[in-house]
């Protein structure tokens, strides 16, 4: 009996995803609802024949409130706000909602013509600024669950949608991920809307488009993607919307479950898109036309395409003088190499060419080293899983308590090791000033591929000395080569080559040189500023005046 019915219900949904209100309350207790299967129940004139449907397609929870209203005074119409406690704003709804319709409105409003009233209420009654009516459940629904409050009346035939979400949000502050010594100290929150704002700000143009969709049969997460329109690829636009919308997941809960599935190449352990929680940093990818994917609840914006020299920039590059943005600039790739191949080179070394080293430094490395019950690949191996270890112990405890542990800790172990004789000295060095290299790079998701690189690089170094060193290097470049971030290479600029782009890659070029957009995303719009723009001094005739 239970198999023949759960069969039956089976047949309804699939026989053309669609449902009524007939069977609504029993195909929820047995299937996921989703809003495609009911976007063809539109609102009935009948005020108790909705709210029936809506009780049973949002539950008979008692966070869903329907307040029964009377409007005007004669003759006094049946009328219901239907929204959720805790998402809208109560203030707004007692002050500016319910005392319009209940008190204010004049008794000459409330006719017999429904079309009449529904004008009245939308352009009249409700003196609130964001307003809209719908005929379709399924939108009724959604803008209820997201905190919205929805009025419907007796004799209407469709719902009047307020927006009044007053749902509590985190306050503006600095990002904590990306700090800088100079540049704007505002980052995004978990709202959408708020994130939109910070944007618009900084970026005053019409030309800048935010297209929504939803995503997630569940939890119905609102996704916006970005763009300058003019400026980004109408092709890369359209891509970025086709892979969202293949999209078919039960729920969003962050931007890293999108990042996953669009990516080009999901086996490569470098990131293939850019998150950050900047609006500068998002607003400077926009204006060189590139595309951002913004997330409602999570604070994290993504923007591809990408390429690798953009994980080792930072804002601050770009606000400080040019020389001293270049200067920082090769500090931090000279890093980015020490973190990925310095316990390498020193196990390779150290094991299979010694006669590289200096005689002197050759002896006291040997000295230090007597006695040591391990290899030098296990030393090298033991005293990073442990500084990972450290690292990530530092991270997940509170900040006051997360920085002595890590420090603290670090400073005990590596000493206590080497009193021990389990590792020598100028190993603790080593991976002290690998550490340290490591947290010079802007990005998180490429010190982490970083990190993770770095150990099968020392297994090839015990194993083959240099030779597997350069081996590893060498498969690194090839793997990088065949990486594309939305068609984009991930070595565009260097490969292929663009001469005119290498001021904004190999240096950082003064602004009033950088008059042109990058080679790979600027073909539509090429020239962002005019030329000429390079300061002088005043000629020395009108230097004095007249």
């Amino acid at each position: 009996m239970i198999f023949r019915g759960m069969k039956r219900l089976k047949n309804i949904s699939e026989k053309d995803g669609k449902i009524n209100s007939g069977n609504i309350s029993e195909l929820l207790n047995h299937e996921i609802l989703t809003p495609e299967q009911v976007k063809d129940i539109r609102v009935s004139s009948v005020l108790e024949e909705n709210l029936r449907f809506l009780q049973d397609l949002l539950g008979h929870n008692k966070d869903v409130i329907i307040r029964r209203i009377l409007i005007g005074t004669s003759p006094r119409i049946p009328s219901a706000l239907i929204y959720i406690e805790g998402l809208a704003d109560k203030a707004i709804l007692n002050n500016n909602i319910m005392k319009s319709l209940m008190i204010e409105i004049p008794e000459e409003s409330c006719g017999s013509d429904p079309l009449y009233l529904r004008e009245y209420l939308l352009k009249t009654a409700l003196t609130i600024s964001n307003l809209k009516n719908t005929r379709q459940m399924n939108e009724i629904a959604i803008n209820i669950l997201s905190g919205d409050v929805v009025l419907l009346v007796e004799g209407v035939d469709d719902a009047v949608i307020i927006n009044i979400r007053g749902h509590k949000e985190k306050a503006i502050s600095e990002p904590e991920s990306e700090i800088l010594v100079r540049g704007p100290r505002e980052g995004f929150t978990e709202t959408l809307e708020t994130n939109i704002s910070l944007i618009r700000r900084k970026l005053k143009s019409p030309n800048l488009s935010f297209d929504h969709m939803l995503i997630g049969k569940i939890t119905l997460t609102e996704v916006s993607v970005v763009y300058l329109k003019g400026l980004a690829s109408p092709d890369l636009v359209e891509e970025v919307k086709q892979r969202l919308q293949r999209i078919k997941i039960d729920g969003i809960l962050e931007s890293g479950y999108l990042e996953e599935f669009i990516e080009d190449n999901p086996y490569s352990p470098f990131p293939q898109m850019h998150h950050t929680e900047r609006p500068d940093r998002i607003v400077a990818g926009l204006l060189e036309g590139r595309v951002a994917i913004m997330t409602d609840g999570t604070p994290f914006v993504l923007i591809v395409p990408v390429e690798i020299t953009s994980f080792l920039t930072s804002p601050e590059d770009y606000y400080e003088r040019y020389y001293l943005g270049t200067l920082i600039l090769w500090v931090r790739y000279i890093s980015f190499g020490v973190s990925l191949l310095l316990p390498s080179f020193y196990i390779a070394i150290t094991t299979f060419h010694q006669e590289m080293i200096p005689t002197r430094l050759l002896i006291s490395i040997a000295s230090y080293r007597q006695g040591l019950p391990f290899s030098t690949l296990l030393e090298a191996l033991l005293m990073e899983l442990t500084f990972e270890v450290l690292r990530e112990a530092g991270t997940r405890l509170p900040r006051a308590v997360g920085q002595a542990v890590s420090i603290v800790g670090a400073l005990v172990i590596g000493q206590a090791a080497v009193q021990a004789g389990i590792v020598s000295p100028l190993m603790v060095i080593i991976v002290a000033f690998t550490g340290i290299a490591s947290f010079t790079n802007p990005s998180y998701n490429l010190g982490i591929t970083m990190r993770f690189l770095r150990f099968p690089l020392m297994f090839l170094a015990g194993m083959l000395g240099l030779f597997g060193v350069m081996f590893g290097i060498v498969m690194i470049h090839i793997h990088l080569a065949q990486i594309r971030s939305f068609g984009l290479p991930y070595l565009a600029s260097l490969s292929p080559l663009h001469w005119s782009d290498l001021k904004d890659v190999l240096v950082r070029g003064p602004w009033w040189s950088m008059d042109t957009r990058p080679w790979e995303l600027g073909e539509r719009n090429r020239r962002r500023q005019i030329p000429g723009l390079k300061p002088s001094p005043p000629r020395a005739d009108k230097a004095g005046g007249n």
